[in-house]
């Protein structure tokens, strides 16, 4: 007979035996790290400066990582072990093993040739990438959207026979910002790019131009799309740091793929943090080919020209505003539509002449890495998109609208730039899963507003009731219904018999898409000093949330391809030496078109704030308020208390309640003393009560000057401004002895957006 209390006993040793072996390993491992790395390093050993290119096994998890037990699906154990189910090989296979040999080109017919169907390692790594995520987005996850109408100008036809364009046609659209990192619940206000995509609902069809905010893109090939995103997101181990780009993954990446630094310059700069969807502008990114009515072609590129100009957010203005509002952008979209400050932008042309080469003045048309300077191609206005109201639904109409750059009208087709090519595949494959099968145009925010009759039955979802036995042609039986229409007589959509030149499969690019630095270049020289210096602030914060020296030293050597003050300046911020190019760089011409400075523009939607106290100077508050709501703007009357003032004043936020970074201006009636709840017990921002000027509102006007704000005061006004200690002669600083008079001048300055003055800039 077995003992069974002695089989208990050596059960129970083998098993300390085993917990005491594994404790023991773990320790091992903690005591083998350097004790100089601190926790936090993003993977287990730290990289060199150049990129490894002798083959390894996969690198063991770190130390601190461990995971579930390896079990079956009915909890049965197993004997894997943690790297049994990791992945296995030195070299990078397709999901059934095949080994690859290049995963950064797709297959094309030669290689300015359009992208093949038959790249099976393309369709396998972007259908892939597509299904990642359920149910967000994987990209653009983070959206507001809005509806609208677009007016054509009628002066495209020309180039284009689209009827959308054509003069006083209205068309309604429906317009989807986003930021592309983060998950649907991060802030608005991070350091992102922007989606702009627009849905024309067009009586030939439905027209989506699905672009960024942003003219170039951080990739040439589509194929390359999922490891620039997956760069970008964050660390797969820990899921932080969310919706932002200053960790090692990302910045590892692009200083090894350095056809993303011109899209990371603009990043870098102001255009990475807008003031509002509403002052930023919109590029299609691609060239587009369009034929007018007589079938010529012209290539072309899409802009979106906003009518308040292109305006940020400062930094510190982003970080505090995701803390205090992280709907910041939704909510004054929203806001705006809501009180009549329709925002609206001008959709505009450049175009080229259809050339065989694609080029124009050097620059090949078919990079998106590339932009054209408007100084040498002029953005042409075509027409005007005024967004008029906002979703019912948020899902039903934000979450669910479905775009596809695929979705073409007669007159406009695309190129064979090779991002581009890929996207015209993956936009469908992505929605099959989000939206849960192939109907998803039938959704009532992608339904299109022209007849549809295409053959196609059944599926997830479907609503619509087919009549007819004969989904399919040629038929009789269904009277032969439907007919192919002719050609442009009928209205139908015709792909441009574009000559492909004769040539071999590859996985190649042109040789124009090896500069990778004269365009990040030329952004560089074309900005001004204070948004020269933001841009270096940007990229020493950026660089110095690595935790990899390495990487920051490689990104170092990039920026000395694109200026060697800009790569001093990063260096001497993050104390590294800064490396010299390598050879000359380009001297390009500045584009002034580049800045976002310099102009004057409305202040429609603005937002005001009317700093008031209970016994302060009121006398023409209310009337002010007034004349702000007549002159397009919003004003918002801060006070010590919610409700009314001493004289029947509506307060919509309190001392403790509102911040600088709500207003794109203060205007200060009085000095108000220190309101009940002006101690830190109730409110942190609060200090010493016996101070003359409330702490809350002290605040609010040091952040003001800081970000170079403009602020108007009256009366004792002044005695605000110095109980904070603010120069009251600064620019951007307006004195008056009335309400409407300080009113006045501050709205002229509101044109330029900040005191741009107030920047100190070393360069300057």
């Amino acid at each position: 007979m077995v003992d069974s209390g002695k089989a208990v006993r050596v059960i129970r040793k083998a098993v300390r035996s085993a917990v005491t072996e594994a404790a023991e390993a773990a320790l091992a491992r903690v005591e083998e790290r350097e004790a100089s790395r601190a926790p936090g390093a993003p993977a287990p050993k730290p990289p060199k400066v150049a990129e490894p290119t002798k083959p390894v096994e996969p690198l063991p998890p770190k130390p601190d990582q461990s995971g579930p037990d390896r079990r079956t699906a009915t909890g049965a154990e197993t004997l894997a072990t943690r790297d049994d189910v990791a992945q296995q090989g030195r070299f990078l296979t397709t999901s059934t093993g095949a080994r690859l040999r290049d995963t950064d080109h797709s297959l094309k017919a030669g290689d300015r040739g359009p992208t093949l169907l038959q790249d099976h390692h393309l369709r396998e790594k972007i259908t892939h990438f597509d299904h990642e995520r359920i149910p967000e987005r994987v990209v653009h996850a983070r959206g507001a959207g809005a509806h609208g109408v677009f007016v054509g100008y009628g002066n495209a036809k020309p180039i284009c026979r689209a009827g959308f364009l054509a003069r006083g046609k209205e068309t309604p659209v429906f317009v989807r910002f986003s930021t592309v990192l983060g998950s649907r619940g991060s802030a608005d206000t991070v350091r992102d790019t922007r989606g702009f995509a627009t849905k024309f609902y067009t009586d030939e069809g439905t027209f989506d131009l699905v672009g960024n905010n942003i003219p170039v893109f951080f990739i040439q090939d589509g194929i390359k799309f999922p490891d620039v995103i997956h760069a970008g997101k964050p660390h797969p181990d820990r899921e932080i740091p969310q919706a932002q780009s200053a960790h090692d993954t990302f910045w590892d990446f692009v200083s090894l793929h350095t056809e993303a630094q011109h899209h990371t310059i603009w990043n870098m700069s102001d255009r990475g943090i807008p003031r509002s969807y509403r002052t930023m502008e919109g590029f299609g990114v691609h060239t587009f080919r369009t034929v007018n009515a007589q079938g010529e072609t012209a290539l072309v590129k899409f802009h979106w020209k906003p009518r308040l100009g292109v305006h940020s957010l400062t930094w510190e203005e982003a970080q505090l505003t995701g803390g205090i509002d992280p709907d910041f952008h939704r909510r004054d979209l929203a806001d705006a539509i809501e009180s009549g400050a329709y925002p609206q932008w001008e959709l505009g042309l450049q175009v080229f002449e259809d050339t065989d080469d694609e080029t124009f003045q050097g620059i090949d048309l078919l990079d998106p890495t590339k932009l054209v300077p408007e100084e040498l191609a002029p953005v042409q206005p075509v027409g005007l998109l005024t967004l008029t109201g906002n979703p019912t639904n948020f899902f039903a109409e934000t979450e669910q609208v479905a775009f596809h750059v695929g979705n073409l009208v007669p007159g406009i087709d695309v190129t064979n730039d090779p991002l581009l090519q890929t996207r015209l595949f993956s936009y469908v494959d992505t929605q099959l899963t989000r939206l849960g099968g192939p109907n998803f145009n039938q959704i009532p925010v992608n339904r299109p507003h022209a007849p549809v009759n295409d053959m196609l039955r059944d599926g997830f979802h479907q609503h619509a009731v087919h009549a007819g036995v004969a989904p399919y042609r040629p038929n009789s039986l269904d009277g032969g219904c439907p007919f192919h229409a002719s050609g442009p007589r009928d209205g139908a959509f015709v792909d441009v018999p574009v000559r492909v030149a004769e040539s071999v499969k590859e996985r190649d690019v042109p040789v124009s898409f090896a500069d990778h630095f004269s365009q990040a270049r030329l952004f560089w020289l074309s900005m001004t000093p204070v948004e020269k210096q933001h841009i270096i602030l940007a990229y020493t914060f950026e660089l110095s949330r690595c935790y990899e020296q390495a990487i920051r030293e490689r990104q170092l050597l990039a920026l000395a391809q694109v200026d060697p003050e800009l790569c001093a300046e990063v260096a001497a911020g993050l104390g590294l030496p800064a490396p010299e190019a390598p050879g000359p760089l380009a001297e390009p011409q500045p584009s002034p078109a580049l800045s976002q400075l310099g102009r004057e523009w409305p202040t429609d939607g603005r937002v005001l704030g009317v700093v008031v106290g209970d016994e302060g100077d009121l006398d023409g508050v209310d009337a002010l308020v007034e004349t702000i709501a007549d002159h397009g703007m919003v004003a918002l009357v801060i006070g010590p208390h919610g409700g009314k003032l001493s004289d029947g004043t509506v307060v919509q936020r309190t001392f403790g309640g509102a911040r600088s970074v709500e207003f794109d201006a203060l205007l200060v009636a009085g000095c108000p003393a220190p309101a009940p709840d002006a101690i830190p017990v109730r409110d942190a921002k609060a200090d010493d009560p016996g101070e003359p000027l409330d702490p809350r509102v002290r605040l609010m006007l040091e952040e003001c000057y800081r970000h170079a704000k403009t602020i108007g005061v009256w009366g004792a006004g002044a005695e605000a401004l110095a109980a904070a200690g603010l120069p009251v002669d600064a620019p951007g600083i307006v004195r008056g002895s009335s309400p409407t008079g300080v009113l006045a001048e501050v709205e002229g300055l509101l044109g330029s957006h900040r005191a741009w003055e107030r920047f100190v800039s070393p360069t300057q």
